[in-house]
């Protein structure tokens, strides 16, 4: 995998400003669709000119804990959406994987900062909302959380 990636794509909103540690960024996102299920899909990732930050750059000043950047980030995220995402069988409808896992397992904060994200909402909350403040809502929520790992 190279050092840095590139973005995945123009982002379908404004990107945001985003602080990783002593780095700044842009938060972003891809036109996200919607499955038959319900399911609402997007890449999110943050970068700079040179591509894609690593999770590695968000990290606490401490080092990065041992569990993977979206065990941390997962929590973070569906905080920040409270209440708009859909909970079915005692379990929040949040799903997160990253795009490009870290060449070793060991080390899964060096993976860049580019997520695959599946929501379900809550659909008296998601009904109430245009699509773009929708995805305004899980950009912020993820610039916030991306922002939370060096404070974990």
């Amino acid at each position: 995998m190279p050092a840095r990636l590139p973005p995945p794509g123009p982002s379908f909103l404004r990107e945001q400003e985003v602080r990783v540690g002593d780095r700044a960024g842009r938060a972003g996102l891809s036109r996200p669709t919607t499955l038959e299920d319900g399911w609402w899909l997007t890449v999110l990732w943050v970068a700079d000119n040179e591509g894609v930050l690593s999770f590695h750059d968000a990290a606490p000043p401490a080092g990065p804990p041992p569990d993977p950047p979206v065990v941390r980030l997962g929590p973070a995220l569906s905080g920040a959406l409270s209440g708009l995402i859909l909970e079915e069988d005692g379990r929040l409808c949040v799903r997160l994987a990253p795009i490009a896992p870290a060449d070793d397992d060991r080390t899964p904060w060096l993976s860049p900062i580019a997520i695959r994200a599946g929501f379900k909402w809550e659909p008296a909350r998601a009904l109430g909302m245009r699509p773009n403040e929708l995805a305004e809502a899980v950009l912020s929520a993820f610039r916030q959380s991306i922002e939370g790992l060096s404070r974990s």
